[in-house]
């Protein structure tokens, strides 16, 4: 027993040493995170602020002609402004394609030049101002996750805010805006906690066995504090707690903080742990398989997209700014997606949950209106519930539907702090063997969310023990702020004195 003990002792201090290092850096940039958030990003408000009106007298082709001048299919059509011009783009998973709408003839690469103008007008500053610092070939630390954009002319202005721009080559337009302020900030925050160094980040399969690796070390570590915490305490008779700790000065301080704080270091280790989803095990699962087209009925059909009209089109903004049109199929009929701002710009909203299990799609979509193609007029009611249910019935025909229901708010799995998930929601429920819960936005007449039972679970273990991510108080900032910051520190001043520690041991051993 008393070999197990030392053993438990001394891989404890040497494992935490180089470990407690790691400790220190993630509970810091962790409270960093919960203000900054993650990398730099080009949001889609603020990209729809920044797009000049589209100019929709100006459009002479319809997007049935212009789709047959691109060089391939597409999944997705819009139109928008590129270049100062309206163009139609197509988008696939291969790839895309841009038709200007004005002469029908497709956007090549642009040059240096042109380039710079579009980062000018973007930032709203003079082309004088706007110098290029290099033409981005491979991802560098902004573009990590951008590498299907790739080129992109990097820009620096002169502005005094350290602004850098990001355009792109193929596509003509701004793809990411930094700044000395965003940058800093991720540096002090998200780089350091996620290990996003350029080098490391763009190794993959290394990148991601680092982060694995060094969690499961960590909980390791964590795990064999609160062991020793339990054998180390003093249950010597006559039994007193001034005694129960058998260290003095600063070790005493260690294993007091541990024993509390510690339970917590393990649950962030481990939840982060689960960040990395590691051997898939809550995704590579035979769930039940919905068909993409279920709300739609098929792909979009263009040909029942009319001509525009540019003064019905006016008139029926009713002064609001027309940025771009989507067009879209839903439940067999055609439809525009009609972006737009008002007079007032719109908050860019707070990007929140930096990772979940499973995707909410239509997030911070911009302030925007459906719109019948066949009609021309705002869609002010949502789709039918039993339409949308028949449809998601016939997508899933193995499977039944156990109950249904229109959400009029969140619940534990369909959330939004800032309430950018749309509402209401309309929630349906499988029986299938992994019980899938579906979701869909009966205002656009699209499946937002799809989750099974080994989700929820990760939601719990991953959002709930490493956010705190509980509804009791989750919304009630600044309590939740207290709270977290209070936790942190504590395991934050435990790894301090551990690290303290071990260096001293460390030195008096190679000593």
């Amino acid at each position: 027993m008393q070999t197990l003990r030392r053993a438990l002792i001394l891989t404890h201090r040497y494992l935490g040493i180089p470990l407690s290092v790691l400790f220190v850096l993630w509970f810091v940039t962790g409270i960093a995170m919960i203000y900054v958030g993650g990398m730099p990003t080009l949001s889609a408000q603020s990209r729809l602020e920044r797009l000049p009106a589209l100019d929709v007298a100006a459009v002479r082709f319809t997007p049935v002609e212009a789709a047959e001048r691109a060089a391939s299919g597409f999944g997705r059509a819009v139109l928008t402004t590129v270049l100062d011009r309206p163009a139609y783009r197509f988008a696939s998973a291969y790839g895309s394609a841009t038709i200007f709408a004005d002469s029908g003839e497709a956007l090549d690469e642009i040059d240096l030049d042109t380039a710079r103008d579009v980062a000018a007008r973007f930032v709203d500053a003079p082309a004088s101002s706007v110098e290029l610092i290099r033409l981005v070939e491979r991802p560098d630390q902004w573009t990590l996750q951008a590498g299907r954009d790739l080129p992109l002319y990097k820009f620096a202005v002169a502005d005094g805010a350290g602004t850098e721009v990001y355009v792109s080559r193929y596509a003509g337009d701004v793809r990411l805006v930094t700044t000395t302020k965003t940058r800093t900030l991720a540096w002090i925050a998200t780089i350091p906690h996620w290990f996003y160094i350029t080098p490391l980040r763009t190794n993959q399969p290394l990148w991601y066995w680092t982060v694995v690796g060094t969690s499961v070390l960590g909980c390791l570590l964590a795990l064999l504090g609160l062991v020793l915490g339990v054998t180390q305490f003093n249950k010597s008779k006559p039994f007193r707690w001034s005694n129960a700790v058998r260290y003095q000065g600063w070790m005493r301080w260690h294993y007091i903080s541990g024993v509390f704080f510690g339970i917590f270091a393990l649950t962030w280790v481990f939840s982060g742990l689960l960040s990395m989803e590691p051997f898939d095990w809550a995704n590579d699962v035979e769930s039940l398989d919905i068909r993409g087209d279920a709300m739609t009925g098929g792909p979009v059909e263009l040909e029942q997209f009319p001509a525009l009209d540019a003064a019905a089109w006016a008139s029926l903004l009713g002064g609001r700014t027309l940025k771009e049109l989507e067009f879209r199929r839903i439940v067999d009929a055609p439809y525009y997606l009609a972006r737009y701002t008002g007079t007032a710009a719109a908050a860019d909203p707070r990007r929140e949950r930096l990772h979940q299990p499973y995707p909410i799609t239509g997030r911070a979509e911009p302030q925007h209106a459906l719109v019948d193609a066949r009609t021309l007029t705002e869609r002010a009611e949502p789709f039918a519930t039993e339409t949308l249910v028949a449809r998601l019935r016939a997508a899933a025909p193995g499977a039944n539907i156990v109950t249904q229901e229109l959400l009029t708010d969140y619940d534990s799995y369909y959330y939004s702090r800032n309430r950018q998930a749309a509402l209401p929601v309309l929630r349906v429920k499988f029986d299938d063997p992994y019980e899938t819960w579906v979701y869909i936005d009966p205002a656009l007449g699209q499946i937002v969310a799809s989750i099974h039972r080994l989700q929820r679970i990760e939601r719990w273990l991953y959002n709930g023990l490493h956010s705190l991510d509980f509804g009791f108080w989750y919304d009630r900032r600044p309590l939740w702020d207290i709270g977290m910051i209070l936790l942190s520190l504590g395991a934050l001043v435990t790894s301090t004195i551990g690290l303290w520690l071990g260096l001293k041991r460390l030195r008096r051993d190679l000593a």
